[in-house]
Protein backbone atom coordinates (compact mmCIF):
# COMPACT_ATOMS: atom_id res chain seq x y z
CA UNK A 1 0.00 0.00 0.00
CA UNK A 2 1.78 2.61 -1.48
CA UNK A 3 1.75 6.74 1.31
CA UNK A 4 -0.56 9.00 -0.80
CA UNK A 5 -0.26 12.16 1.32
CA UNK A 6 -3.92 13.63 -0.26
CA UNK A 7 -5.95 10.47 1.43
CA UNK A 8 -5.60 10.10 5.00
CA UNK A 9 -6.58 6.28 5.03
CA UNK A 10 -9.35 5.29 7.65
CA UNK A 11 -8.69 1.65 9.17
CA UNK A 12 -11.65 0.99 11.06
CA UNK A 13 -11.70 -1.20 14.17
CA UNK A 14 -14.59 -3.88 14.61
CA UNK A 15 -13.33 -5.74 17.46
CA UNK A 16 -15.59 -4.16 19.64
CA UNK A 17 -18.60 -5.34 17.40
CA UNK A 18 -17.63 -9.07 18.69
CA UNK A 19 -17.04 -7.61 22.04
CA UNK A 20 -21.13 -7.14 22.58
CA UNK A 21 -21.77 -10.42 20.90
CA UNK A 22 -19.39 -12.66 22.96
CA UNK A 23 -20.93 -11.01 25.86
CA UNK A 24 -23.96 -13.38 25.98
CA UNK A 25 -22.72 -16.06 22.38
CA UNK A 26 -25.38 -14.77 20.95
CA UNK A 27 -25.16 -14.84 17.00
CA UNK A 28 -25.72 -10.83 17.15
CA UNK A 29 -24.80 -8.35 16.39
CA UNK A 30 -23.87 -9.97 13.37
CA UNK A 31 -20.03 -8.80 12.32
CA UNK A 32 -20.06 -9.62 8.50
CA UNK A 33 -22.87 -7.26 8.77
CA UNK A 34 -20.48 -4.33 10.23
CA UNK A 35 -17.65 -4.94 8.16
CA UNK A 36 -20.06 -3.93 5.41
CA UNK A 37 -21.19 -0.84 6.25
CA UNK A 38 -18.55 0.44 7.54
CA UNK A 39 -16.85 -0.32 3.85
CA UNK A 40 -19.35 1.39 2.20
CA UNK A 41 -19.33 4.23 4.90
CA UNK A 42 -15.87 5.33 4.26
CA UNK A 43 -13.35 2.69 5.87
CA UNK A 44 -10.72 2.08 3.69
CA UNK A 45 -9.39 -1.28 5.19
CA UNK A 46 -11.47 -3.19 8.25
CA UNK A 47 -8.80 -4.19 11.53
CA UNK A 48 -9.56 -7.12 13.39
CA UNK A 49 -7.68 -8.33 16.42
CA UNK A 50 -7.31 -12.17 16.93
CA UNK A 51 -6.34 -12.16 20.47
CA UNK A 52 -4.59 -15.13 22.23
CA UNK A 53 -7.67 -15.43 24.80
CA UNK A 54 -9.88 -14.95 21.99
CA UNK A 55 -12.04 -12.26 24.04
CA UNK A 56 -14.04 -10.86 21.09
CA UNK A 57 -12.99 -11.70 17.54
CA UNK A 58 -12.59 -15.58 16.61
CA UNK A 59 -10.99 -17.71 14.31
CA UNK A 60 -14.25 -18.07 12.41
CA UNK A 61 -14.87 -14.39 11.71
CA UNK A 62 -11.55 -13.92 10.57
CA UNK A 63 -11.97 -16.49 7.97
CA UNK A 64 -15.50 -16.18 7.16
CA UNK A 65 -15.05 -12.47 6.70
CA UNK A 66 -11.70 -12.66 5.04
CA UNK A 67 -13.40 -13.71 1.31
CA UNK A 68 -16.07 -11.13 1.47
CA UNK A 69 -14.48 -8.31 1.96
CA UNK A 70 -14.68 -5.59 -0.20
CA UNK A 71 -11.88 -3.21 1.76
CA UNK A 72 -8.37 -4.63 2.65
CA UNK A 73 -8.32 -6.87 5.47
CA UNK A 74 -5.58 -6.07 8.87
CA UNK A 75 -5.12 -8.67 11.29
CA UNK A 76 -3.91 -7.61 14.39
CA UNK A 77 -1.97 -10.42 16.59
CA UNK A 78 1.44 -11.63 18.53
CA UNK A 79 3.79 -12.51 17.80
CA UNK A 80 3.39 -16.16 18.61
CA UNK A 81 3.73 -19.29 16.12
CA UNK A 82 0.69 -20.20 16.78
CA UNK A 83 -1.15 -16.47 14.93
CA UNK A 84 1.64 -16.78 12.24
CA UNK A 85 0.39 -19.98 11.21
CA UNK A 86 -3.17 -18.24 11.37
CA UNK A 87 -1.90 -15.63 9.34
CA UNK A 88 0.03 -17.76 6.87
CA UNK A 89 -3.23 -20.03 6.57
CA UNK A 90 -5.72 -16.55 6.05
CA UNK A 91 -3.48 -14.48 3.72
CA UNK A 92 -4.94 -11.06 5.14
CA UNK A 93 -3.30 -8.33 2.99
CA UNK A 94 -1.60 -6.58 6.24
CA UNK A 95 -1.14 -7.73 9.34
CA UNK A 96 0.16 -5.36 12.74
CA UNK A 97 2.38 -7.48 15.23
CA UNK A 98 1.21 -6.21 18.79
CA UNK A 99 1.90 -7.04 22.30
CA UNK A 100 -0.58 -8.86 24.18
CA UNK A 101 -1.33 -9.40 28.44
CA UNK A 102 -3.83 -11.45 29.16
CA UNK A 103 -5.18 -9.30 32.11
CA UNK A 104 -4.54 -5.83 30.29
CA UNK A 105 -8.62 -4.55 28.81
CA UNK A 106 -6.78 -3.34 25.89
CA UNK A 107 -3.35 -2.72 24.18
CA UNK A 108 -1.59 -0.56 26.51
CA UNK A 109 1.95 -0.03 24.83
CA UNK A 110 3.78 -0.36 21.89
CA UNK A 111 6.15 -3.51 20.75
CA UNK A 112 9.37 -3.99 22.28
CA UNK A 113 10.57 -4.32 18.30
CA UNK A 114 14.57 -2.91 18.98
CA UNK A 115 14.63 -5.79 22.13
CA UNK A 116 13.20 -8.59 20.13
CA UNK A 117 14.82 -7.94 16.79
CA UNK A 118 16.19 -10.67 15.92
CA UNK A 119 13.10 -13.22 17.05
CA UNK A 120 10.63 -10.42 15.31
CA UNK A 121 13.12 -10.59 11.97
CA UNK A 122 12.41 -14.27 11.89
CA UNK A 123 9.45 -14.48 12.53
CA UNK A 124 8.42 -11.30 10.27
CA UNK A 125 9.97 -13.28 6.72
CA UNK A 126 7.24 -16.32 5.98
CA UNK A 127 4.80 -13.52 6.42
CA UNK A 128 6.72 -10.94 4.10
CA UNK A 129 7.33 -13.69 1.65
CA UNK A 130 3.89 -14.53 1.72
CA UNK A 131 2.98 -11.43 0.21
CA UNK A 132 1.23 -9.38 3.53
CA UNK A 133 2.67 -6.55 4.17
CA UNK A 134 4.30 -6.29 7.64
CA UNK A 135 3.62 -3.35 10.31
CA UNK A 136 5.02 -3.01 14.20
CA UNK A 137 2.30 -0.77 17.04
CA UNK A 138 5.55 0.55 18.32
CA UNK A 139 5.54 3.68 20.29
CA UNK A 140 7.08 7.21 18.98
CA UNK A 141 10.80 5.93 19.57
CA UNK A 142 13.56 6.34 17.21
CA UNK A 143 15.58 3.62 18.20
CA UNK A 144 12.11 1.65 18.25
CA UNK A 145 11.81 2.62 14.37
CA UNK A 146 15.52 2.03 13.33
CA UNK A 147 14.71 -1.71 14.50
CA UNK A 148 11.29 -1.91 12.33
CA UNK A 149 14.03 -1.38 9.43
CA UNK A 150 16.34 -3.61 10.50
CA UNK A 151 13.51 -6.11 11.22
CA UNK A 152 12.09 -6.16 7.55
CA UNK A 153 8.79 -4.56 8.59
CA UNK A 154 8.05 -1.70 5.81
CA UNK A 155 5.12 -0.05 8.02
CA UNK A 156 4.85 1.01 11.19
CA UNK A 157 1.64 1.87 13.87
CA UNK A 158 2.86 4.43 16.09
CA UNK A 159 0.73 4.39 19.62
CA UNK A 160 -1.27 7.18 19.84
CA UNK A 161 -2.52 6.49 23.66
CA UNK A 162 0.01 8.48 25.93
CA UNK A 163 -0.96 11.74 23.43
CA UNK A 164 -4.90 10.32 23.66
CA UNK A 165 -4.76 10.13 27.46
CA UNK A 166 -2.55 13.58 28.14
CA UNK A 167 -4.04 15.00 31.37
CA UNK A 168 -3.34 18.44 30.33
CA UNK A 169 -2.97 20.99 27.04
CA UNK A 170 0.83 21.23 27.39
CA UNK A 171 1.26 17.64 28.08
CA UNK A 172 -0.74 16.97 24.86
CA UNK A 173 0.96 19.50 22.67
CA UNK A 174 4.55 17.81 23.79
CA UNK A 175 3.56 14.26 23.21
CA UNK A 176 1.75 15.70 19.46
CA UNK A 177 5.34 17.27 19.15
CA UNK A 178 6.94 13.76 19.61
CA UNK A 179 4.69 11.70 17.72
CA UNK A 180 5.07 13.96 14.70
CA UNK A 181 9.02 14.03 15.37
CA UNK A 182 8.67 10.05 14.86
CA UNK A 183 6.85 10.11 12.41
CA UNK A 184 9.47 12.41 10.31
CA UNK A 185 12.24 10.31 11.32
CA UNK A 186 10.01 6.82 10.44
CA UNK A 187 9.62 8.84 7.09
CA UNK A 188 13.21 9.30 6.38
CA UNK A 189 14.26 5.81 7.07
CA UNK A 190 11.79 4.99 4.45
CA UNK A 191 8.85 3.83 6.08
CA UNK A 192 4.90 4.00 5.86
CA UNK A 193 3.64 5.67 8.80
CA UNK A 194 0.40 4.47 10.52
CA UNK A 195 -1.11 5.34 13.83
CA UNK A 196 -3.74 4.25 16.08
CA UNK A 197 -4.98 4.08 20.23
CA UNK A 198 -6.92 6.18 21.59
CA UNK A 199 -8.07 8.47 19.05
CA UNK A 200 -11.49 10.19 18.76
CA UNK A 201 -13.72 12.42 17.25
CA UNK A 202 -11.69 15.56 18.85
CA UNK A 203 -8.15 14.73 19.47
CA UNK A 204 -7.41 13.08 15.86
CA UNK A 205 -7.71 16.24 14.13
CA UNK A 206 -4.23 17.52 14.51
CA UNK A 207 -2.89 13.94 13.87
CA UNK A 208 -4.54 13.71 10.84
CA UNK A 209 -3.62 17.16 9.52
CA UNK A 210 0.11 15.80 9.17
CA UNK A 211 0.76 14.39 5.91
CA UNK A 212 3.20 11.98 6.74
CA UNK A 213 0.79 9.99 8.89
CA UNK A 214 -0.33 7.16 6.04
CA UNK A 215 -3.93 5.54 7.33
CA UNK A 216 -5.17 5.72 11.24
CA UNK A 217 -6.45 2.76 13.05
CA UNK A 218 -9.69 3.83 15.37
CA UNK A 219 -12.69 1.41 16.56
CA UNK A 220 -13.30 2.02 20.21
CA UNK A 221 -14.54 5.67 19.35
CA UNK A 222 -16.28 5.36 16.51
CA UNK A 223 -18.42 1.88 18.01
CA UNK A 224 -19.27 4.04 21.17
CA UNK A 225 -20.42 6.54 18.87
CA UNK A 226 -22.06 4.32 16.40
CA UNK A 227 -24.58 2.92 19.59
CA UNK A 228 -26.14 6.80 19.35
CA UNK A 229 -26.05 7.37 16.00
CA UNK A 230 -25.50 4.68 14.09
CA UNK A 231 -22.61 2.73 12.53
CA UNK A 232 -22.37 4.20 8.80
CA UNK A 233 -22.66 7.74 10.59
CA UNK A 234 -20.67 7.04 12.46
CA UNK A 235 -17.95 5.95 10.47
CA UNK A 236 -19.00 8.71 7.88
CA UNK A 237 -18.49 11.11 10.58
CA UNK A 238 -14.67 10.31 11.44
CA UNK A 239 -13.93 9.93 7.51
CA UNK A 240 -15.26 13.57 7.29
CA UNK A 241 -12.95 14.63 9.56
CA UNK A 242 -10.24 13.26 8.13
CA UNK A 243 -10.73 14.48 5.03
CA UNK A 244 -11.01 18.08 6.40
CA UNK A 245 -7.75 18.07 7.92
CA UNK A 246 -5.78 16.75 5.11
CA UNK A 247 -7.58 19.30 3.04
CA UNK A 248 -6.68 22.28 5.83
CA UNK A 249 -2.94 20.72 5.29
CA UNK A 250 -2.73 20.70 1.93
Amino acid sequence: MSANPDHLRLGVNLDHIATIRQARRTPYPDLMHAVRLAEASGADSITLHLREDRRHIQDDDVFGIKPRLVRPLNLEMAATEGMQAIALKLRPEACCIVPERREELTTEGGLDAYGQRERLREFVQPLTAAGIEVSLFVEPDVRQLEAAVAIGAPVVELHTGAYANAGTVEERERLLHGLFEAARAGHELGLVINAGHGLDYDNVRPVAANRLFHELNIGHSIIARALFTGLPEAVSQMRSILDAARRVAA
